[in-house]
């Protein structure tokens, strides 16, 4: 296999709601329920709907969570590349 043949789908979240929201997304498109994933998590179920909900969950339980669905987090500059601001400005100018 190539490896420029691998594509990403890139998910952003900058706060607990939206994290929980596509952590969701992934579980369900997955197949899996909120006790699969706790139960490889080593969590109650209550605790990954919780994480699901936005709520203060352990980020070690976030991070469980995240690899038994087969994903990780990836750090990345949230501030917008001179494309973005381009756009933007040009939005901005009509």
């Amino acid at each position: 296999m190539n490896t420029s043949d691998l594509t990403f789908d890139i998910l952003r979240a900058q706060d607990a709601a939206t994290f929980g929201r596509l952590l969701r997304q992934e579980r369900k498109a997955l197949g899996r329920t909120q006790s699969d994933v706790a139960a490889l998590v080593g969590a109650t179920r209550q605790t990954i709907a919780d994480l699901e909900d936005g709520k203060n969950v352990g980020i070690h339980v976030a991070f469980a969570a995240l690899a038994a669905l087969g994903k990780m987090v990836t750090v990345t500059d949230a501030r917008p590349d001179m494309e973005h601001i381009r756009q933007m400005m040009e939005s901005e100018l009509g």
